[in-house]
């Protein structure tokens, strides 16, 4: 026994020590990086992941967020003022336009329109300064606490820059909504301006190139330099590399992102889950145990040992229960995040008691004439 325990702990040293190796011998030419499972969080890699930087048009991750969480995506907006005198990537707009939501927000993240993002702003907050202070606001909810935004487009300010970490804790928030994750994954798209079509492409060519990619910015200043955000999903493993002032981001990203997916591993937390019992009224059985509807996996290097578990069940169920009915929910939860969610399912099926049910009206009848007894006295 002790040898075999030997083995095992000579097994894990050695794998730990090949994947630090392969983090050590991965370069990037980007000033600042970082690599994080989507679903927990967990840091994979990191090069001066905290360094406070411009993060360009991968602003806009924040600026299209607010939209969809904010406006109806079918609804439409005429474009005022505040696309005039914007500099960099146009969309085009014009004073008087007409356009969807939707239709803005594809040009947004696609096309990176500076006046798409001023646009924006001005629909959720009603003026660029106070869309400025939401962005602030929720970035602090997010946790982004080496950040500073002061543009919607991510225009050069003083007051405006990130970390590659912050960024990558603002792209994961995003991906969970799905409007978001459906706009940032497209590589080509028609939108309509009025009557006017125009057809769109993607500035993030790795979409194409890229095995699983599913988005999401790419970003440029001179002050910042090339700056880009990518997400790629294999074998249920998400994964989220951010570059900031980078000469080769394209090869960067690749580099990170075939890292991650060769050194991270589906670890379950199922093993850790105790029977969850639910009780049955009116059934030959007293409870029926209820189980997670799948095996609840996460993506991690190593095991983590600090994951919370929350169940939550109906406090009864009416019999007969069949085998699969739903009467609860399991939610996994890493750093106060949530990495994982499913239902609780019935284990078995339970039949209906008449006997017992017969019995309960009984009772019931001789509790209902001993009341009426006593309201008579």
């Amino acid at each position: 026994m002790k040898s075999k325990l030997f083995c095992i702990c000579i097994l894990f040293i050695v794998f730990n020590i090949i994947f630090s190796a392969d983090a050590a011998s991965l370069q990037v030419s980007a000033k600042s990086a970082v690599l994080i499972c989507a679903d927990t969080g967990q840091i994979l890699y990191e090069h001066n992941a905290y360094e406070k930087l411009s993060m360009a048009s991968t602003t806009k991750i924040l600026t299209a967020l607010l939209a969809v969480e904010n406006l109806s995506p079918e609804a439409e907006i005429m474009i005022g003022n505040e696309v005039l005198n914007v500099d960099g990537t146009s969309l085009g707009l014009k004073p008087g336009d007409r356009i969807r939501v939707y239709d803005l927000l594809v040009g947004l993240m696609l096309s990176s329109g500076n006046d798409a993002a001023n646009a924006v702003a001005v629909a959720v907050s009603g003026s660029i300064e106070g869309f400025v202070d939401l962005m602030n606001h929720r970035a602090a909810l997010i946790g982004m606490r080496a950040s500073s935004f002061a543009t919607p487009s991510g225009l050069d300010d003083e007051n405006h820059y990130s970390t590659a970490y912050d960024m990558a804790l603002l792209t994961r928030e995003a991906l969970q909504n799905e409007l978001f994750a459906e706009i940032v994954s497209q590589y080509t798209a028609t939108i309509h301006i009025g009557e006017k079509k125009i057809w769109l492409k993607n500035h993030n060519r790795l979409l194409q190139s890229y095995s699983g990619l599913i988005g999401v910015k790419t970003g440029f200043t001179k002050k910042s330099g090339r700056c880009l955000v990518t997400a790629a999903q294999r074998d249920g493993t998400s994964l989220i590399a951010v570059t900031l002032k980078a000469s080769d981001d394209w090869t960067d990203h690749c580099a990170l992102l075939d890292y991650g997916f060769a050194a991270v591993k589906h670890f379950s937390v199922y093993e850790s889950i105790p029977q969850y019992y639910v009780d049955v009224v009116g059934g030959k059985a007293n409870s029926v145990a209820c189980v997670p509807s799948v095996d609840l996996t996460y993506s991690a290097m190593q095991p983590l040992a600090d994951i919370q578990v929350q169940v939550t069940t109906v406090p009864f169920v009416y019999a007969p229960v069949s085998q699969g009915d739903i009467i609860g929910k399991i939610t996994c939860f890493y750093n106060g995040t949530k990495i994982a969610e499913t239902p609780l399912c019935a284990t078995d099926d339970v039949e209906f008691n008449a006997v017992v049910i017969q019995e309960k009206t009984k009772m019931q009848q001789w509790l209902q004439l001993l009341s009426g007894w006593f309201s008579y006295g």
